[in-house]
């Protein structure tokens, strides 16, 4: 179960989304709103809202998603109650919601919109939401025995928006390649093939490796903020165990990665020296310092 949270100024907008019978709504369940029609419904919240003219943001829109194992559990019943729940734990009581299930896409999900403004006028606070929406939803997963989907592994890049759109691909192609290089220069050139640089952050007045950073499209990541099994510690451990599985196998053992890292990083230096050479005859341009790091 995951959670999607979006807070705007326009109650209307957000009604017709949820409402609009095109992605085959159902109604499950509201309260404190005239459910006449779409019109009635848009104004019970307008109207509430101007109760407290303070908040720039009085909509809360709020989607719950859920794996596609568990689309024969989710009985429309079940999801209303489960959103009630995520509410409650969410602290949005006394206040108007509107509840709706879609079936557009292939896994269940809901719709909720909620008044940020309460019966009493007071704002519902939004401080640390997405935080503890986090928790929340893995508590009302495990309670309900639902699927835990197995983290990126579930996620469908082609729907993302940049800069995520970007850190996945990086994420696809290390999962790809990491467990099957025998060694840093076989990882950095099969990443080069997608279009994926590599960058070591070296310990300064040292050889010393501290960190490892990948560009893609101009966006650059961390290793450990890509997924916390591809820090540079990390992947180095296990392309030496590709290593070490390749040398039982009896193949000839490989450059060790230090001594690895160290040709890469004396190749740098003279491919550095090189170009300042070359940049030393053209007009000179100012730029901007930068942390020092070697590109692969």
């Amino acid at each position: 179960m995951i959670a999607k949270i979006v807070k705007g100024q326009c109650f209307a907008g957000v009604v017709n989304y949820i409402l609009d019978q095109k992605k085959s709504t159902e109604f499950l369940d509201s309260e404190g709103l005239r459910l006449k029609n779409k019109d009635t419904i848009i104004e019970s919240f307008r109207q509430q809202a101007e109760l407290n003219s303070r908040i720039s943001k009085p909509v809360y829109h709020i989607s719950l998603s859920f794996s596609a194992k568990d689309k024969e559990l989710l009985s429309n019943e079940l999801m209303a109650d489960i959103a009630k729940q995520y509410m409650s734990r969410m602290n949005i009581i006394d206040t108007q919601f509107l509840i709706a299930r879609h079936f557009d896409k292939e896994h269940p999900h809901i719709h909720m919109v909620i008044n940020r403004v309460d019966y009493h006028g007071r704002t519902i606070s939004d401080r640390n939401d997405r935080i503890k929406s986090e928790k929340i939803c893995k508590e009302l997963t495990r309670r309900h025995g639902l699927y835990f989907a197995k983290g990126k592994e579930e996620v469908k890049v082609h729907r993302l928006h940049e800069p995520d759109k970007t850190k996945y691909e990086i994420y696809d192609a290390l999962k790809k390649h990491v467990g099957k290089c025998s060694d840093w220069s076989e990882l950095i050139e099969n990443l080069r093939r997608e279009g994926i640089q590599v960058d070591f952050k070296i310990k300064k007045n040292t050889e010393e490796v501290q960190g490892v950073r990948f560009t893609k499209g101009g966006l650059t990541y961390n290793g450990s903020k890509v997924d916390r099994q591809f820090s540079f510690s990390k992947i180095d451990a296990r392309l030496q165990k590709n290593q070490q599985e390749i040398s039982r196998d009896g193949t000839k053992a490989l450059m060790s990665t230090r001594n690895l890292l160290r040709e890469i990083l004396i190749q740098s230096e003279l491919t550095n020296r090189y170009s300042k050479e070359e940049n030393s005859k053209k007009p000179k341009v100012k730029r901007k310092s930068a942390k020092r790091g070697i590109r692969i």
